[in-house]
């Protein structure tokens, strides 16, 4: 028995899978087009053979592939210390870096491979990398960085992107002690202290960029977003008065200043730019199609912003369900208050609770929605009362489960609130002022206790009691059938909503 249970023993050993059982999975995986297969057979593979540099060559290929070249480069530069003489990776190393537009490097790699293998079979890519870089280089000679520092800004925006700030910071800061003019490195850093909280040394560093290197454009997009986010207005202005002169050349800077309008709401500056580069063919990243889509859609171009967000779709599927267009009536249109995202900034921002109140309902029918509610200080969720933060939820889709008394009192105002809305969208300036006085009513109403029995007759008799002040033509019969209640109904209700009209001292 012991020894049928050694001899059962010895065969689960023996079949416990290593690197190269993965790796000959992931090379069947490839034979057969399953490539999300392949790597994730690759990846357990580079996991339990992690100095095996065939399968990391492997990985490396297949992730480049995936356009994930960060990645790619790391996989490969460390096959490549475990094979230093191994043209196959030395290849693969001059097409990453070449994707990583770092030419000096991927020159050098190709003419690697041409010297060990001038016969071999990526002979002619090598060439075609070496061309490519010597072109490059006659126009671009004094400002391409070296490799070791272009990976190393490419790590700390990784960091960033991660939320790993602490991290970026010492490694930027580390690239401009070694680096002392690499401006890019600078902007990053501000980035990454702005974002752990230390805004005044962000600010500054900001300001020494631009004192060594006048017209750093992205120092100056970065200053302008400091000053948004600090709601310094002035400031704010000023620069965007220099900003819309910048007439840019490069792609890049052109792609800095597009988003910097776009973050900031100034729509048709940002349209402008970011179409440009599409209409020059420039193929973006999903930042770019995420700021081209809210730009073209807010500046009134809404067959551009579909597209561009189909295409960032496809480039990252978890983007779905953000659309700037998401949860807006079709009948919405750009000059509509709903779309106005100053006006709904006022309200949200406004001392009186009741224009609050009104500003968070239309914030949940704007596509501004998901820009201000990420904003950092624009809504300060522990200083909003209870109604407010129902209103605010409402806009946000949040799903009722009414318990209390209050509770369905609120559901009531919040019906008859939409039976408004429903009649009057989209919004215009004439309309917001029946919206004002039904939110300074529903405000005192909510804060005695007021049930709000009958939506239908409480939307008909705020609509009479607004328009009946303006227009004296306007009749009981005609509301309450429009409303579909009956006018000694509608008679009742224009009762009640008057005990809770303000009561001013003569």
């Amino acid at each position: 028995m012991d020894k049928l249970r050694n001899k059962h023993d010895k065969k689960i050993i023996s079949f416990i899978p290593d690197g190269e059982f993965y790796y000959n999975k992931a090379i069947q995986a490839m034979q057969r087009d399953r490539f999300e297969d392949a790597q994730r057979y690759l990846k357990r593979a580079s996991e339990l053979s992690p100095e095996d540099w065939k399968i990391l060559m492997e990985y490396g290929v297949l992730v480049m592939e995936e356009g994930r070249f960060e990645e790619a480069h790391e996989l490969l530069m460390t096959a490549n210390s475990f094979a230093p003489s191994e043209e196959e990776i030395i290849f693969y190393l001059a097409e990453v870096h070449a994707h990583l537009g770092m030419l000096r490097d991927a020159k050098m790699y190709a003419e690697k491979y041409i010297l060990i293998d001038p016969d071999g079979p990526f002979a002619d890519d090598s060439m075609e990398i070496i061309d490519f870089a010597e072109q490059e280089e006659s126009f671009n000679d004094d400002e391409m960085p070296d490799g070791e520092v272009f990976f190393l800004q490419e790590k700390a925006r990784r960091l960033m992107e991660s939320g790993e700030f602490k991290a970026a910071v010492e490694l930027l800061e580390s690239i401009i002690v070694d680096y002392p003019e690499f401006w890019a490195a600078y902007n990053n850093l501000a980035l990454a202290y702005f974002y752990i909280g230390e805004n005044e040394r962000a600010s500054k560093l900001l300001h020494d960029v631009l004192n060594r290197n006048k017209g750093n454009i992205h120092a100056l997009c970065n200053l302008a977003v400091f000053y948004y986010y600090e709601k310094k207005e002035e400031e704010l202005e000023s620069l965007l008065a220099l900003l819309v002169k910048i007439k840019p050349y490069q792609f890049e800077n052109r792609y800095k200043l597009g988003a910097t309008f776009a973050l900031i709401g100034r729509h048709k500056e940002a349209y402008n730019w970011l179409r440009s580069l599409q209409k020059r063919g420039f193929e973006g990243d999903t930042g770019y199609y995420f700021w081209l889509s809210h730009s073209a859609y807010f500046s009134g171009h809404e067959k551009v912003a579909r597209e561009a967000y189909a295409k960032l779709i496809e480039l990252d599927p978890s983007k779905a369900g953000y659309e700037p267009w998401n949860g807006v009536q079709e009948i919405i249109t750009s000059d509509s208050l709903e779309q106005d995202r100053e006006f709904l900034l006022s309200k949200i921002a406004n001392t009186y609770r009741s224009e609050r109140m009104f500003g968070f309902y239309l914030l949940g029918k704007s596509g501004h929605k998901q820009e201000i509610i990420s904003h950092p200080s624009y809504i300060e969720m522990e200083k909003l009362s209870d109604y407010e933060r129902l209103f605010l939820a409402s806009g946000l889709d949040y799903e009722f489960m009414p318990e209390t008394n209050f509770d369905k009192s609120f559901m009531r105002a919040l019906e008859t609130t939409d039976l408004l809305y429903n009649k009057y969208c989209p919004l215009d300036k004439q309309a917001s002022h029946l919206f004002q006085m039904w939110f300074t009513l529903c405000e005192t109403a909510l804060s005695r206790s007021y049930l709000f029995r009958n939506p239908a007759a409480l939307a008909a008799a705020a609509d009479y009691m607004f328009q009946s002040s303006r227009y004296p033509d306007v009749t009981k019969t005609a509301i309450a059938k429009e409303f579909g209640i009956s006018v000694p109904t509608l008679t009742k209700y224009v009762g009640e909503l008057i005990e809770y009209l303000p009561q001013f001292d003569a």
